[in-house]
């Protein structure tokens, strides 16, 4: 992903800073969205738009660490940074505890910044990757039958086939059938791989 292709959306009630923000951020090649307050924010954030977000703490109405928060109650995860004017041990570490990627003193340092949106740009690439898997695997899932799905859990707790037959009360040869046809479903040509897949996915071996 180019840095034309990752946003990051500015939140700061100072004018100045924000359009000194957004320079050094367009000079840099990154795309940027301003905002003067945390509720412009809310209106206008689309969620599905690749990038970061950099908050100023001390904001009316509601703060940066209250802004995460929010994002965090609608199930939106975006890498934070945040911009304090002074430095708050206690702050600074509820923001890291909450996911924060980084908590800057202003004056901000413009190597400073892009450290910690470079670090973010890296954070969001990861965490985008790991749900379009498990959406993909989800997808995947519910494709199968019941029967597979059982199937599914007997062979990801490395049960044989014989083993999982007589668990399920039925032939070794039609859970060969199930077992082949859910392999098929679930994209994968080895147990190796089938059981990477479970374990992101939190499947549960069933209890005996």
């Amino acid at each position: 992903m180019s840095e034309a292709g990752f946003t990051v959306f500015l939140v700061d009630d100072d004018a100045d800073v924000l359009k000194a923000l957004a320079r050094l951020l367009r000079a840099s090649g990154f795309d940027s969205r301003e905002f003067a307050s945390p509720m412009d924010f809310l209106r206008g954030h689309d969620a599905s738009v690749p990038g970061c977000a950099v908050f100023d703490v001390a904001m009316p109405d509601l703060d940066g660490l209250a802004l995460q928060r929010t994002l965090a109650t609608k199930g939106v995860e975006r890498p934070v940074i945040f911009l304090t004017g002074r430095g708050d041990i206690p702050t600074s570490v509820r923001a890291m505890k909450a996911g924060a990627v980084d908590f800057l003193t202003k004056p901000v340092d413009a190597d400073a910044l892009l450290a910690a949106i470079a670090h973010a740009r890296e954070r969001e690439v990861r965490e985008r990757e790991a749900r379009a898997q498990m959406e993909a695997f989800v997808a995947k899932l519910a494709r199968l039958t019941p029967r597979e799905r059982e199937v599914l859990g007997h062979v990801v707790a490395g049960r044989l086939n014989k083993q999982i037959a007589y668990d399920l009360g039925t032939v070794e040869k039609t859970i060969k059938v199930h077992r082949s046809r859910m392999m098929v479903k679930m994209g994968v040509r080895s147990l190796a791989e089938l059981v990477r897949m479970a374990e992101r996915g939190g499947v549960q071996a069933p209890h005996r």
